[in-house]
């Protein structure tokens, strides 16, 4: 595989400015990944801050109801912060630390990775400023504010669609024109080389943790992993350490919005095409001239027009299966999961519970499913209420 190549994905397609600042990232990586130093470093942040390693939590009644598989989740809702993004932020943030940036910026959709931004560079001593499309500044406004809380300024952006494909664009603007003291921490397994390589590494600590902690609970592998997938990075987290496993099934749960049939959705995999767009060659949903289409999703985290390149790649080469859950399959198995279990997920994660709704069923019970639940549903409450016709300022 060539340098930032997952197969005929990935790369770099960016303009010139950038590029010497990706090249000096990628060597400060390089550098970082083989000192014991910085891996000591962060792996103290994440035990002794982030609360790692996360739980791999048993959903007995879930499990009998349904019948069929065992079901485990990986609890990335317990990590401080509330889901997986902390555990890129931390690591991305002291890289920067280390490069002696003085500034990070990040962009957000449903304000999780914002969050772990905001609490990173107030930890660490840096300056932050995170963008957020305006339309999901509305609707996550509790994150919005406990960046602001944390000492972040959020910067509301109002072109385009207004969502997290927009803000993408903001923070990649920015950084071009700031290089020398900012570094920009990007969320997910997208963008052009390294991030998706880096990204995906700093998650991997999910999949390293759950598999040890399944070959311990049950003896065995379990039969199928799974998790939401917007850009991608809970699932490259979650699948990387079973990809060489070949008996197990790995499968993504993009966001089918209001139907596969109708042009609301963000399902990149089921309805895009292979395209070059923030840095990378992937698959997008793109319109009939090959512009970005516009996606929709009643998750803000969900709500991205493409996925990472490594997502492509296991998709072209079948070692993982990609599904569309609807809107609603979602919101009832948020609902679900939080009477079964007593836990309310992220509605993100509320897309993986729903297929491990209908898949659990269909295996023997000597089988188990690990669930990622990336992240807790806190902030998505108000939309879920609203979205069931209730108002809650009432």
């Amino acid at each position: 595989m060539s340098k930032g190549r997952f197969g005929d994905f990935g790369g770099q397609y960016i303009p010139e400015t950038l590029m010497n600042a990706l090249i000096s990232l990628e060597a400060a990586y390089n550098k970082a990944k083989e000192d014991a130093g910085f891996r000591a470093e962060l792996g103290a942040l994440l035990s002794e801050y982030a609360g790692r390693p996360s739980r791999l939590y048993f959903a007995k009644k879930m499990s009998a109801g349904l019948g069929g598989a065992k079901l485990y989740f990986k609890r990335e809702d317990l990590n401080h912060t509330g889901s997986h993004k902390i555990n890129n932020a931390l690591g991305q943030a002291l890289l920067a630390k280390k490069m002696g940036k003085t500034r990070i910026i990040a962009e957000t959709g449903a304000g999780q990775h914002g969050v772990a931004a905001a609490t990173a560079a107030a930890l660490l001593g840096l300056d932050c400023e995170v963008f957020m499309g305006k339309e999901d500044t509305e609707r996550q406004a509790l994150n919005v504010y406990r960046m602001e809380l944390l000492g972040t300024k959020v910067h509301s952006v109002t072109s385009g669609t207004q969502t997290l494909k927009d803000a993408v664009n903001e923070t990649m603007r920015e950084w071009a024109g700031r290089i020398a003291d900012t570094h920009y921490v990007l969320g997910s397994v997208m963008g052009p080389h390294p991030f998706p390589t880096m990204v995906r590494d700093f998650q991997s600590v999910i999949s390293m943790e759950a598999r040890e902690q399944i070959l311990q609970a049950e003896g065995r592998l379990p039969a199928v992993v799974i998790a939401c997938v917007g850009g991608g990075s809970n699932a490259a987290g979650m699948f990387h350490h079973f990809v060489e496993d070949k008996e197990v099934r790995l499968v993504g749960c993009e966001a089918a919005g209001r139907g596969l049939d109708t042009a609301e959705h963000a399902a990149t995999i089921s309805k895009g095409e292979t395209g070059v767009f923030h840095g990378m060659k992937s698959i997008f949903c793109q319109n009939s001239e090959g512009q970005i289409a516009p996606v929709y999703s009643i998750s803000a985290g969900l709500d991205y027009p493409g996925i990472g390149p490594e997502h492509a790649f296991w998709h072209s080469t079948g070692r993982a299966e990609y599904v569309a859950v609807t809107d609603e399959e979602a919101v009832s198995a948020f609902e679900y999961f939080s009477r079964t279990e007593g836990i309310i997920p992220a509605v993100e994660s509320a897309h993986a519970i729903a297929h491990a709704k209908k898949l659990a069923p269909t295996l023997s019970k000597d089988q188990n499913i690990i669930v990622c639940l990336s992240g807790r549903g806190d902030k998505d409450v108000a939309a879920i209420a609203r979205y069931r016709g209730k108002n809650l300022s009432e």
